[in-house]
């Protein structure tokens, strides 16, 4: 593969491990209600586990309440079940057709345990991002090897290669200090 093709290919890489990032980010719940908190939720139904989106539609009538409408009612109790088994920390209130969910305040020690969460989070998109400039910087050291470019070639794209995992990382951070914010929004 020639260097040119490598940096584009390890550019989709990186935007696809931002993509990802942003979707993780969407699943951590901060002091407002948002229905990604929900995603990672699986209601055993019908026999088997099925997404919470596959069994109910999630509104969000205000800031704080989350409301899930099962479109068969036979379902409520499951899906209060698996609510109440999360780790979320939510308390779901069943009136027998519909599930609210009041998203209560983070306390500051809340908040600053899931800071930590994130910042674990973070590292591993930035490993993630570093690996791909590594299968970059090998592929052009491979195409040097091969003749296929010359050795100020190679430096040029290495140096290429380094700019646009500095990019990726700098994003990855730039998203961290936007839902650190978030999160400490009171």
């Amino acid at each position: 593969m020639l260097p040119k093709e490598l940096l584009i290919s390890g550019e989709e890489s990186m935007k696809k491990t931002i993509e990802k990032m942003k979707h993780d980010f969407s699943t951590v719940r901060t002091g407002r209600a948002n229905p990604a908190v929900l995603d990672n939720l699986k209601i055993e139904s019908y026999g088997s586990m099925m997404a919470l989106n596959q069994l109910a539609g999630i509104n969000v009538p205000d800031g704080r309440t989350l409301e899930i409408r099962p479109w068969d009612i036979s379902q409520l109790a499951a899906i209060e079940k698996a609510i109440l088994k999360s780790d979320l920390g939510l308390t779901p209130v069943n009136d027998g057709k519909i599930i609210r969910i009041s998203i209560p305040s983070l306390t500051e020690e809340r908040r600053k345990e899931i800071i930590k969460v994130i910042n674990k989070m973070s590292e591993d998109y930035k490993v993630a991002v570093r690996n791909e400039r590594r299968h970059i910087v090998d592929g052009i050291k491979k195409a040097e090897k091969d003749k296929l470019i010359t050795e100020d070639d190679r430096k040029k794209y290495e140096v290429d290669s380094q700019k646009l995992t500095d990019l990726y990382i700098k994003k990855i951070e730039e998203l961290v200090v936007l839902k650190e914010e978030d999160l400490m929004k009171i």
